[in-house]
């Protein structure tokens, strides 16, 4: 018995140590497969988590800008100094008729900058009238900073200061930025200090029309832009510089969503010509073009919504020398595609006066090429480059619902426009008729009526009665713009 017992004994202690072992094997494979899968885990590739790399390479190219210039108060009494008024009054008013004084206005913005020997690009509002400016750099010095130059129509300038091997931010291809790419705002918000904010690029080619700015192609996006943004950087997830962060729209004047930054190519070329000459050049084309809509496609029979539609071709100009005319459409310029006016305008701005620039245009149905020679445009002439506004809802013979009478010199004087105009002169609109509907209104002059030059309502009527059953196309001035309106006569 006790035998048997010595003998059980150990059996089971040997039993017991073989199932532990197995458990401790059992737990040492759990644990490996946890170990393993945790690994899995940790090293799958997915998106970034954080961004502090791109902001620690980007933030110290970002600088805040601040100026100041002297304006003079607005006098109480700007009579004060004249005999008669002192007269009445003598010397008992406020101040003893002192002159005011002046007073000290001050912007806060933001620059990048752009080349490591001290030029800094920024908005040209941020500097605009400056006595003074001072440069706040990232690691803590302040720099007094003079004007290489600006470029109102773009609303960008170019600062100096005395400095050397400076942090650079790189230049970006910003015709490559897509709708839905991450970008970051660099720059110093109602001077809170440096500030990064995150969004993604929400449209491209936007003109606001906030500004003066003649020359608005700007990229849209949400990361939040407030005061004090103006001039700083918009840059994309490899620390390079997309845009320089412009405007805002909102109606409280703070952040809600929608901020525009200048693209980096618009820029790159202002910058350079800026710090080589201190003056942009800009090419000239000599068109004025408006959008391309589905109901003047029809009118020109064509098959896709596509281009841009030329209402005005100036006399002697590059457009007309290479024999472009009113109605053609414009489908790309040097193979860039152009669906908007102020994609062509803008392409051909930058593009230098006296270059070549290939046109593609569809004229009666039919794809054409032509080379121009560009101009060079001037002040003058920048606002006859915009093109004019497509008029709203509001009015030749009575298929359209308008009375007219012929253009004279005189009459065209009194309309504005130009005295050598030919066409007929609008002068009664019918408020339910088809040309109302179309946005005609009294004012305007005719020019031509499916592309045919009106000089009578016999021509009109002529024009109107060839017409196939597609809307009808007129060509108005309306107070020396051209514009491309399509109806449909009763």
């Amino acid at each position: 018995m006790s035998t048997r017992t010595s003998l059980i004994v150990p059996a089971i202690a040997l039993l017991a140590l073989v199932a532990c072992s197995r458990q401790n094997s059992s737990s040492k494979n759990s644990a490996n497969r946890e170990e393993s899968s945790s690994s899995a885990i940790v090293s799958k590739p997915g998106p970034a988590l954080s961004y502090a790399d791109v902001v620690d390479h980007a933030s110290p190219a970002v600088v805040t800008i601040r100026s100041e210039r002297r304006v003079r108060a607005p006098e109480q009494f700007p009579f004060a100094e004249d005999p008669a008024f002192r007269q009445f009054f003598g010397n008992r008013l406020p101040g003893g008729g002192q002159p005011a004084p002046s007073q000290v206005e001050r912007a806060l913005g933001s620059g990048v900058i752009v080349r490591a020997d001290g030029y800094i690009l920024t908005n040209h509002h941020v500097v605009d009238g400056a006595e003074d400016i001072k440069v706040d750099l990232n690691d803590h010095r302040t720099l007094s900073a003079k004007v290489v130059g600006v470029d109102p129509p773009s609303d960008l300038a170019v600062l100096k200061i005395s400095a050397q091997d400076l942090p650079v931010l790189a230049l970006a291809d910003s015709d490559r930025v897509r709708v839905g790419d991450i970008c970051l705002a660099v720059g110093n918000p109602l001077g809170v200090g440096q500030t990064v904010t995150a969004g993604i690029i929400s449209a491209r080619s936007r003109s606001t029309d906030l500004s003066t700015g003649s020359f608005e192609d700007f990229l849209q996006t949400d990361a939040p832009i407030n005061q004090g943004n103006s001039g700083g950087a918009l840059i994309n997830t490899k620390a390079e510089l997309i845009g320089i962060n412009s405007q805002i729209l909102s109606p409280t004047g703070g952040n809600i969503g929608i901020g525009f930054a200048i693209p980096s190519n618009l820029a790159k070329n202002v910058m350079d010509q800026l710090i080589t000459t201190g003056k942009v050049h800009r090419g000239q084309l000599g068109v004025g073009v408006q959008p391309l809509t589905s109901d003047l496609a029809s009118g020109l029979g064509l098959k896709e919504v596509r281009g841009v539609l030329v209402n005005l071709v100036k006399p002697g100009s590059p457009a007309d020398r290479a024999g472009i005319r009113n109605g053609d459409v414009i489908t790309a310029i040097d193979g860039h595609p152009v669906d908007e006016p102020n994609a062509l305008r803008n392409r051909v701005a930058t593009t230098a006066p006296d270059s070549q620039a290939k046109l593609s245009f569809i004229r009666d149905g039919k794809e054409q090429q032509v080379t121009v020679k560009l101009g060079e445009l001037t002040a003058e002439s920048v606002a006859s480059e915009r093109s004019p506004g497509v008029p709203g809802n509001s009015p030749s013979d009575r298929r359209l619902g308008v009375s007219v009478e012929p253009l004279t010199p005189a009459l065209a004087e009194q309309l504005g426009v130009r005295r050598e105009t030919q066409g007929l002169a609008v002068r009664g609109v019918q408020p339910d008729g088809p040309a109302a509907r179309a946005g005609v209104q009294p004012g305007d002059v005719i020019i031509a009526v499916n592309r045919q030059a009106v000089r009578s309502a016999a021509e009109v009527a002529a024009a109107l009665k060839g017409a196939s059953s597609r809307p009808s196309l007129l060509l108005i001035n309306r107070g020396g713009q051209n514009v491309f309106l399509t109806v449909n006569p009763e």
